[in-house]
């Protein structure tokens, strides 16, 4: 593929470090080194480091890797965890085509520093409605448009990416009649964030193939992936590429430890090669300590035992699931519509009883119940009111479930009476 075309003007004019561009050099037998404005490591006061893990067993962090840690290290990432997780990635996805991966401060910094690459000013981006609103917040101050495509409970329409691309730039919700066809599609296939839902293999391939047609690059967010709660994981993007037209970001944060602010990003070394770049003159490298108590666990572990612990987190949160589940079930049927998740931490609300917009009915109504959510709006990439609201199950108890709903349940009855349009359903007990 002809990366060039999709570079950003800004990317291009980046240019790397000539410090960082010699960290690789460092950790070579036998160099002696001059150049690098490295700290003596022998006035940090830091002497070793353990862990203790929740079945009891302690594990010492290599004396050397942990030294190491405390220093400058490469920009992609410690090499022992960078190559740890590459052959994770041959094992589950077994990508057609060549690979490079960078480790970076959580999968967000990645994914921020992909989009800055990728976008020019007076750009238009492919994204899904809803979609995550912390990607929402980065691209609002950016000087780019969104070209938000319709998703239902088997993730995004692909007749509607088509069309999209097709008519453009007819179709262009900005209505910009002079502005690029997108480059690029941002897409979260596994337990969406807000809506739970997850791309089918079916849907996937059918999007692969119209961003082929169109040539179009996808930036796959995954950070729920191993939150799938079926026997078997539906294949990624990544697994279908066979262009070399993904960007994968994958995340520590929901199977490790969100506070370790750890991510990856797999893709073509010419797009890998410029997210090093901006690292390089912004935050020089992903955190050496995390990086050595993730690899010293993982490691361990080997991959057998990853495997093993995924299979546990996903069996947790799908419990969590059905709990919440039967909670809907009884607290909200005639009061919203919803489709049950199959992957991740979250459901999106349709609220009925006649609201059209679930913004002040959360922020104010809700909080004087003292239950919290997130209204929909915070996740619609023009902005418009909508009648829908996140919620979440990751945390909650049984009975804290239950009770939240009751409460948000009393709130949409409270709406719907003042809509005119009362619910009509009987409280449980």
């Amino acid at each position: 593929m002809d990366y060039e075309k999709f570079i950003s003007e800004s990317s291009k004019n980046r240019k790397s470090s000539a410090i960082r561009a010699i960290s690789g050099y460092l950790h070579q037998k036998g160099m002696i080194s001059l150049g690098a404005g490295q700290p003596n490591s022998s006035t940090f006061p830091f002497a070793g480091m353990s862990m203790t893990l929740k079945t009891g067993e302690t594990l010492e962090i290599d004396h050397e890797l942990f030294s190491r840690s405390l220093s400058y290290d490469m920009t992609p990432g410690l090499p022992h965890l960078n190559e740890w997780l590459c052959e994770l990635q041959r094992i589950e996805h077994k990508p057609p085509v060549g690979f490079e991966l960078t480790i970076g401060t959580g999968s967000q910094d990645l994914i921020t520093k992909a989009f800055d690459m990728l976008i020019n000013d007076g750009d238009s981006l492919l994204i899904e409605r809803p979609t995550y609103t912390g990607c929402l917040s980065f691209l609002k101050g950016m000087k780019c448009d969104l070209a938000d495509i319709d998703t239902d409970a088997n993730g995004i329409i692909p007749e509607a990416l088509e069309s999209m691309l097709a008519n453009w730039p007819a179709s262009n919700p900005s209505g910009k009649k002079d502005q690029p066809r997108p480059r690029c599609l941002y897409t979260i296939p596994s337990g969406g964030n807000p809506t739970g839902v997850s791309a089918t293999l079916e849907r996937k391939q059918a999007v692969y193939k119209i961003c082929q047609k169109y040539d179009v690059l996808i930036i796959e967010d995954d950070a729920y992936y191993y939150l799938q709660f079926g026997t078997k994981r539906t294949p990624s993007y990544l697994s279908l590429d066979v262009d070399g037209r993904v960007l994968r970001c994958d995340s520590m944060s929901k199977i490790l430890s969100a506070g370790l602010r750890l991510g990856w990003i797999t893709g073509p070394k010419v797009l890998l090669d410029r997210i090093n770049m901006h690292t390089m003159v912004t935050n020089l490298q992903p955190s050496g300590v995390p990086q050595v108590m993730a690899y010293t666990l993982l490691n361990k572990w080997g991959y057998d035992g990853f495997f093993k612990h995924i299979d546990d987190v996903s069996a947790f949160y799908r419990q969590k699931r059905d709990e919440f589940v039967e909670c809907l079930d009884r607290r909200m049927k005639g009061r919203a519509e919803w489709v049950v998740p199959t992957a991740g931490m979250f459901v999106w609300l349709r609220l009925l009883g006649g609201i059209k917009d679930s913004y002040d009915l959360v922020m104010t109504k809700a909080l004087k119940e003292n239950v919290l959510a997130i209204p929909g709006v915070a996740f619609m990439p023009q902005g418009e009111t909508t009648e829908y609201i996140r919620v979440s199950y990751s945390s909650v108890s049984k009975e804290n479930m239950d009770e939240g709903l009751r409460r948000l349940a009393k709130v949409i009855d409270q709406e719907a009476e003042e809509n005119g349009t009362p619910i009509a359903v009987q409280n449980p007990n």
